[in-house]
């Protein structure tokens, strides 16, 4: 329990003694606490951007067989235009969390605090919601991939029959929904504790503007 919540909690059980704090000390705790929490978020955002670089590098040294596979992707272009697209919105998310950080941490305004904070949820959500999509959209787009460059797959799918064509529909589905409920589940765990903190911060503030 850090001083804010110990605060918090003395203060509950006997406000006379504590009559003596006031906003301006109760402030700094908070805005103490948000900078924190906003610059883990930054640290997490940029571990995740390194993760996905070394992901898409590492096959390259230690697969062949990955490594031509990716090249003959490389070679369709909407694959590409996908790829760096993803990027550009993992660095994209990166400036603007360290933006947020740095708004944070310079702002000796309560009100401006509160915004800081409101756009760094929104910026969290927004980037939580588009790699949910991208999931719904990359795994028919994979399986558009194999088909058309795994001539093996591409044979065996074209003398499928309208039952296994359901089947694979479903099986395609299946796997859609699953990834999408890990990725979500994934992403609360990693972001929805400290947006929950980060919550709370905001509504201690918005009391103090009371």
């Amino acid at each position: 329990m850090d001083e804010l919540e110990l605060l918090k909690k003395d203060w509950n059980k006997d406000k006379s003694d504590y009559k003596n704090y006031s906003d301006t000390d109760i402030y700094p705790m908070l805005h103490k606490k948000s900078s924190s929490i906003v610059k883990t978020l930054f640290y997490i955002s940029v571990a995740e951007l390194v993760f996905w670089l070394l992901v898409s590098y590492l096959p390259y040294l230690f697969s062949d067989k990955m490594k031509a596979r990716l090249d003959e992707s490389y070679e369709n272009p909407l694959f590409v235009i996908l790829t760096i697209f993803g990027f550009l919105v993992i660095g994209v998310f990166v400036y603007l969390l360290y933006k947020s950080h740095k708004s944070i941490s310079t702002t000796d305004s309560a009100k401006k605090l509160m915004e800081s904070i409101l756009r760094t949820r929104k910026v969290i959500k927004y980037y939580v919601l588009y790699n949910l999509v991208m999931i719904f959209i990359s795994i028919p787009l994979s399986m558009y991939f194999e088909y058309n460059q795994n001539i093996q797959f591409h044979d065996q799918v074209a003398a499928f029959d309208s039952s296994q064509m359901t089947v694979l529909y479903a099986v395609t589905i299946l796997i859609t929904a699953v990834f999408i409920g890990l990725i979500w589940l994934f992403y609360r765990l990693l972001y929805g504790i400290l947006l929950k903190r980060l919550n709370r911060n905001y509504d201690e503030l918005k009391k103090l503007e009371v």
